[in-house]
């Protein structure tokens, strides 16, 4: 991805835009299929079987496959995988993440208040949220079609239903695989921090490594250490924040914003030379971090769904699972 490097301690210091993708296609893969594997009772059997999750996996790798597509398609994307936080929480030293701009077009006005843009800077919070807010939205329309379906008295329709439903399913694993994809470049260290390939131009009492261990970190040493069993063995419970979902966003970027010197650190040490354990184990919690963090959102928009409204005129998803409403005009479309 296209990245300009920014505010050194010493002032804004522009260097030659590099290249640096996600975790390699091991490590998205064992996350989108780990997270699913792991889901929740509670959730549609379709999102749950092993073709499910192997889809799941397959597709989080698209945002990465896509890229080489053209200028614009690249310029409008690439920054989507990442967020350049410094040690004091701020965008390339311009404004703080926290509180997160309600849009993306405010926080470009407050990126361009720095001379900064969320090009230079990223905009990872975003591409999360957007893709969250689409999987609860394909939800909500599946329990509608899946209800509708199921109901007699509106048997007349059943054979759109269903196959609306079928079309649904494709698309909610296609969002959960480009979800997947973005909460996996969330739970890499190099990709919430001004430090995303070596140190670069600032400050550097500590003597951390100026190389470029992006790539070598995300995709070889994944590649070749990390298992799928381990990452399973390491994720956690599950988790409801409880909270609005762009708090639980950003509180998972910034924690690991916060990892972003124990990596360095390690790789001091030794620990990124081969055969050195430290490496390996660390990028499998890391890994499995992402999944437990995957699978947990994927629950928290499966539940939002509920309560949400879909169509034209929006019909109310309760009130079609309570029988109430016809959804069909709304969801076939009455222009």
């Amino acid at each position: 991805m296209k990245r300009l490097a920014a505010l050194a301690l010493a002032g804004l210091v522009v260097t030659t835009p590099s290249t640096v993708l996600a975790w390699g296609n091991t490590g998205h893969r064992i996350i989108g299929e780990a997270a699913v594997r792991a889901l929740p009772s509670d959730l549609p059997a379709f999102v749950r079987t092993r073709q499910a999750a192997r889809d799941v996996g397959e597709l989080s790798r698209e945002p990465d496959r896509s890229k080489g597509s053209g200028k614009l398609h690249g310029h409008d994307r690439d920054a989507a995988h990442f967020v350049d936080l410094d040690e004091e929480g701020k965008v390339l030293g311009g404004p703080p993440m926290l509180p997160l701009a309600a849009t993306r077009a405010d926080y470009e006005t407050a990126m361009r208040a720095h001379k900064l843009d969320q090009w230079q800077g990223g905009y990872l919070p975003y591409a999360i949220l957007d893709r969250y807010q689409q999987l609860t939205t394909d939800f909500a329309y599946w329990r509608v079609l899946k209800a509708a379906e199921a109901n007699r008295k509106w048997s007349k329709n059943r054979a759109w239903f269903r196959e609306d439903r079928i079309r649904r399913e494709a698309l909610i694993l296609k969002t959960m695989g480009e979800l997947s994809h973005f909460i996996a470049d969330g739970s890499q260290p190099l990709h919430v921090t001004v430090h995303y390939n070596g140190w670069g131009d600032y400050s550097n009492p500590n003597g951390y490594s100026t190389a470029k261990l992006h790539g070598p970190f995300e995709s070889e040493l994944v590649q070749a250490n990390v298992k799928p069993a381990a990452v399973w063995a390491k994720m956690t419970s599950p988790r409801s924040c409880a909270c609005p979902i762009e708090q639980r966003v950003t509180d998972y970027l910034v924690a690991t914003g916060k990892l972003a010197i124990p990596f360095y650190e390690l790789e001091k040490a030794g620990g990124l030379a081969p055969g050195d354990p430290r490496g390996p184990a660390f990028a499998t919690d890391r890994i499995a971090v992402g999944a437990s963090e995957l699978r947990d959102v994927i629950a928290e928009a499966w539940r939002a769904s509920e309560n949400s409204k879909v169509g034209w005129r929006p019909v109310a998803v309760k009130d079609v699972l309570a029988g109430k409403v016809d959804p069909y005009p709304a969801l076939y479309g009455i222009d």
